[in-house]
């Protein structure tokens, strides 16, 4: 399979960020609103004012309290008038705004509030009302602020200066997005690296977990790539610049989770639609209660007036709306942090509800880079037969034989002359008079020497573990065997185990030979693999199973899987080294790392997300229907409504930024299972 080095391409101009918590509690959003667009067109965020003047209202509106208290209702009045002001202003003129195009939100529901407070005489009511409610929509948008721009903390890990190579051998402290691509740029021991580049000179350990998600630091000599934002642990290091501070990984990263953020998942939309049906049928049921109470509960007008005004603030669906976007954003985000490149909430939902994934071999359970994995020398084989071997490996440029040369130690045998390559077969040369041959079993056969019974039992044997074989023999008789077989990835036999605990179920498909899918999907703990596939008998493979297992996601890395990652129901794509251009723009979710653990992370991440949710909209409805039933009794006030809807928005919040930390490093949870094993007790003897 050939791959090209490439990373997702999300679209240049920048996603627009999303909605925020006060956008959200818009309940019928305009349709720009919908996409995201705009901080508030309901709630006029500069409408908020600073924590000195909040404190001030708060403190005016408790003398306003005890003023109403003494009987001093003049002073009341003015204390309680001089704290609106102060605090709710803006709020009020936002709110009168709505109403005036009937657009029922929380702004709104205050404005007919306060002003209901006032007509009926409760002025301190009305500025406690006012003045509680700002500072809770302070504190609501910096806590929703904290999961709106945790993904954008990532940009500040690569430094603005880059250290510049000069003509003349000296450097240049240069503004990293002035530097040009193709620059040379040198790295310190212990510095950030400013932009994405490949090593020219030296050689280091360098830590990209913030890009890739990896636990541990990464070797790194001439010829491997740089992550802008990695940290350079050990030797100076300089690289040549392969993009610009704009193009980078981590800004393009950053770009493909703020478009995440900014779409509305399935459950969002659902949330909106209902809030908009909801709040207008609060605004009736009060307005009922006001009219109605009077002759129906034998309530007096002032009475029926402030519990239906009680209701109205309380019927605010600020908790409810506000629940979903702040866990989604919470949760793409953490993702990110681990090397996991969600494409939307829509993606995210679609993980909880996996019940198969089908995994494609070559680049992704395996690592897609052929390797010597087992030679020996057969009875009275030449002593140097290991040094040949080398010398005629590391003349051909043939996959195979680079894999032989580079897994064999480098030969002190004279050179070989004559070399030649046999098409299909394996290469020729000369060396100390005599003719060599490295090739397959075809060249063997067709020379006839592949006769020894040692020889036909090690053929059998390779052949049922799927790997490669090569043969070096000269004119005579076969000298050594080498064994070359793509390695499974480290952790994948780990990753499908995972994904059985989780109820997910593992299939193998692959183009690749019967034998050889059927002995890597053995060693990774797969009992279903299926090999010989065009990329249309993988996509039959896919609906068969999407229709027998349900929800079915697709992994996979090269061009050829592109369309069975359109579609799966979850298309994963790996996004390292050997990974296509085709298959991360096909997927929903990329792994930066081709780490295949990070699979059943993602349904973890879902699932909890998921149960997030549900505990934030049975909390938000819940207290509503509490407060309902308070407000029905007579028993409901202002004040408390706010305390209690405000209260109930910043635990949704809180909840939903547990979030953030819902994928632990690779170091704690092993340092946990191993503490698990530890704590487990002996067996009886």
């Amino acid at each position: 399979m050939s791959h090209s080095h490439t990373h997702p391409h999300p679209p240049s101009a920048p996603a627009p960020a999303p909605a925020s918590a006060c956008a959200s509690c818009a309940c019928a959003p305009a349709p720009s609103q919908a996409h995201g667009q705009g901080d508030d067109q309901h709630h006029d965020h500069g409408a908020l004012p600073g924590w000195p003047r909040i404190t001030a209202a708060l403190i005016l509106a408790l003398l306003a309290e005890a003023a109403h208290w003494l009987q001093h209702d003049a002073a009341g009045m003015a204390l309680a008038l001089l704290a609106i002001a102060l605090s709710g202003l803006g709020v009020y003129r936002a709110g009168l705004g709505d109403l005036r195009h009937l657009r029922l939100g929380i702004n709104a529901l205050m404005a007919v509030a306060v002003t209901g407070a006032a007509l009926i005489g409760q002025w301190p009511e009305a500025a406690m009302v006012m003045a509680l409610f700002v500072a809770a929509e302070r504190l609501e948008h910096a806590a929703v602020d904290r999961a709106r721009h945790a993904i954008r903390d990532l940009l500040q890990l690569a430094p603005e200066t880059a250290d510049v190579l000069q003509p003349d051998g000296g450097t240049a402290r240069l503004p990293a997005a002035g530097v040009a691509v193709g620059a040379l740029v040198r790295i310190a021991p212990g510095a950030r690296v400013p932009l994405d580049g490949q090593v020219v000179r030296g050689m280091s350990a360098v830590n990209q977990a913030p890009i890739t998600g990896e636990s541990a630091p990464v070797d790194k000599a001439a010829g491997d790539p740089l992550f802008a934002g990695s940290v350079n642990h050990e030797g100076e290091l300089v690289m040549r610049v392969t993009a610009p501070a704009a193009g980078t990984l981590l800004a393009r990263i950053v770009q493909v989770v703020e478009q995440a953020q900014a779409s509305r998942a399935p459950i969002q939309r659902f949330v909106d639609r209902f809030a908009a049906i909801y709040t207008p049928i609060a605004f009736a049921l009060a307005l009922a209660l006001a009219l109605l109470a009077p002759w129906l509960l034998g309530w007096s007008w002032h009475q029926a007036a402030y519990q239906a005004l009680a209701l109205l603030v309380i019927a605010c669906p600020c908790a409810l709306v506000i629940s979903t976007p702040v866990t989604l954003v919470s949760a793409l985000t953490a993702a990110a942090r681990r090397g996991i490149l969600i494409k939307g909430g829509a993606a995210l939902e679609a993980a909880r509800g996996l019940r198969a994934v089908a995994l494609d071999k070559t680049g992704t359970l395996t690592t897609g880079s052929p390797a010597l994995v087992h030679w020996q020398m057969l009875d009275g084989a030449d002593p140097l037969a290991t040094s040949i071997a080398w010398q005629l490996a590391s003349r051909s440029d043939h996959p195979v034989s680079r894999a032989i040369a580079a897994g064999l130690p480098a030969a002190c045998a004279s050179a070989a002359d004559d070399v030649r390559a046999l098409p299909g077969r394996g290469v020729q040369a000369h060396m100390d008079g005599r003719a060599w041959t490295l090739g397959n079993l075809r060249l063997a056969r067709e020379r006839g020497l592949d006769t020894a019974p040692q020889l036909a039992d090690l053929l059998a044997r390779h052949e049922q573990q799927g790997h490669t074989v090569t043969l070096l023999a000269d004119d005579t008789r076969v000298h050594a065997l080498f064994a070359v077989a793509d390695p499974l990835r480290s952790h994948a036999a780990e990753a499908v185990a995972q994904l059985r605990a989780l109820g997910v179920r593992s299939v193998v498909l692959s183009g690749d030979n019967a034998a050889t899918v059927q002995a890597v999907a053995r060693a990774a703990g797969v009992p279903d693999a299926r090999g010989g596939l065009l990329p249309e008998d993988k996509l039959a493979a896919l609906a068969a199973l999407q229709a027998e297992a349900g929800a079915t996601a697709m992994a996979g890395d090269g061009i050829n899987d592109a369309p069975a990652l359109a579609r799966a129901d979850l298309g994963f794509a790996m996004g390292g080294a050997h990974a296509t251009g085709m298959a991360m723009e096909t997927a929903d979710v990329v792994l930066m790392h081709d780490d295949l653990r990070r699979i059943p992370d993602t349904v973890r991440l879902a699932r909890r997300a998921h149960r997030v949710l549900a505990q934030n909209i049975a909390l938000a409805l819940g207290v509503k229907a509490v407060f309902f039933g308070l407000a029905l009794s007579g028993q409901a006030t202002m004040w408390m409504a706010v305390v209690a809807d405000m209260g109930v928005s910043l635990a949704v919040v809180a909840n939903g930024l547990r979030l953030r930390r819902a994928l632990p490093d690779d170091r704690t949870a092993a340092a946990a299972a191993r503490s698990r094993e530890q704590s487990r007790p002996c067996p009886a003897t």
